[in-house]
């Protein structure tokens, strides 16, 4: 009895997983292929998006909410990889190339989005949106105009014929499956990329051990409360500026494990979806705008990307257009972290009413929100 307590507890705490594990089931029946086509292709969109959603863990731990600035991470990864590919540099060597030229620019856009953070306290979402919005401005003025004129570059493999700017589309023949065929496996007929995997279950332990730390208890203190984390002698700005940056860092080698797998570069726009659709991942393992886990990550990841493969399959079934499960995935992509939003506000605006009900002071009722 008490067993099934838990388990009814723990499905009415996250209807979230429930209801889209549901929808992921009808999905599977309904597409018509196999479990082996549909094994493969999810182990490979797992390997090469998990850590893009683990790199959301440690700001929202601090208090800051969903990441839409994790986008600044992979421009700078993408900045390693143009890199790369320019001076030809192949395999393994070339990715940890890319790693070492984009990290110093992931930290160094992470301090800026850090410190903007700490200047628009309970802004952070959509300040990290717009500053998103901005630096693609920025990565474009530099990428498209800059690089054959004051950056000096000549490679017909990248530029644009009028001998300016790159190409929209890069061919990452140097860099593709670089850490993907390090180390695989055949099992039964699948191909799993077992370094891909293990450098995600180093992500995930480096994560548990960071908040196990000081570091990682000054994050969630500060992200339960500043003002209290700031009597107990803790630097709040300096904790969300440590925040981003590691996050900023991770998403950039998380953008970079993406590229290698896909192996193909969109220049300009393989950056602009990054955040949502690792937003979406996450919020769909029963994580809120305060609250993540390690394991909510890794199942939000596994139902969203199931629910992308298996939607158009089953849009082309049911309606005879797989037009209909582009149309629903990207409905849901949007539409759960409008959702999510909406009631981390309603839950903020209850507890502030509450907290005046009870006869809190101003600033004790804005901190109970």
């Amino acid at each position: 009895m008490k067993v099934w307590r838990k388990i009814r507890e723990s499905l009415s705490s996250n209807p979230m997983p429930l209801v889209f594990g549901i929808l992921c089931l009808f999905g599977v029946v309904v597409s018509g292929k196999s479990w082996s086509f549909l094994l493969q292709e999810v182990i490979t969109r797992l390997a090469r998006n998990w850590i893009l959603v683990l790199s959301l863990l440690v700001p929202i731990s601090a208090g800051l909410g969903l990441n839409f600035s994790m986008v600044l991470g992979a421009m700078a990864a993408q900045t390693g990889i143009i890199v790369m590919t320019h001076l030809k540099v192949p395999g393994m060597l070339g990715f940890l190339g890319a790693l070492t030229v984009s990290f110093p620019i992931a930290v160094a856009l992470g301090l800026v989005a850090g410190n903007i953070m700490n200047r628009a306290k309970g802004r952070e979402m959509i300040a990290g949106m717009m500053l998103g919005f901005f630096m693609n401005g920025v990565y474009q003025l530099v990428f498209l105009f800059m690089v054959g004129t004051v950056i000096p570059m000549k490679n017909p493999d990248l530029m644009l014929p009028q001998g300016f700017g790159l190409r929209n589309t890069v061919e990452l023949k140097y860099m593709k499956y670089a850490l993907d065929n390090l180390l695989t496996v055949s099992l039964s007929g699948l191909v799993i990329p077992v370094a891909t995997f293990v450098l995600v279950g180093l992500v995930c332990l480096g994560l548990n051990r960071l908040y196990r730390t000081k570091l990682g208890q000054d994050f969630r203190a500060v992200g339960q409360d500043m003002h209290v984390a700031s009597v107990a002698g803790i630097d709040v700005n300096k904790t969300r500026l440590l925040a981003v940056v590691i996050a900023t860092v991770l998403a950039s080698l998380g953008q970079l494990v993406f590229l290698q797998n896909i192996g193909t570069l969109n220049t300009y726009n393989s950056h602009e979806q990054v955040a949502t659709f690792a937003i979406a991942s996450l919020l769909l393992g029963g994580a809120t705008v305060t609250r993540a886990t390690v394991g909510q990550a890794l199942a939000g990841t596994f139902l969203f990307h199931l629910l992308f493969i298996v939607s158009p399959y089953a849009g082309q079934r049911l309606m005879g257009s797989p037009q209909v499960g582009e149309y629903f995935r990207v409905f849901v992509a949007y539409g759960i972290i409008a959702a999510a939003l909406v009631v981390h506000a309603w839950e903020t605006h209850r507890s502030v009413l509450s907290a005046a009900k009870r006869g809190l002071p101003e600033r004790e009722a804005d901190r109970a929100g």
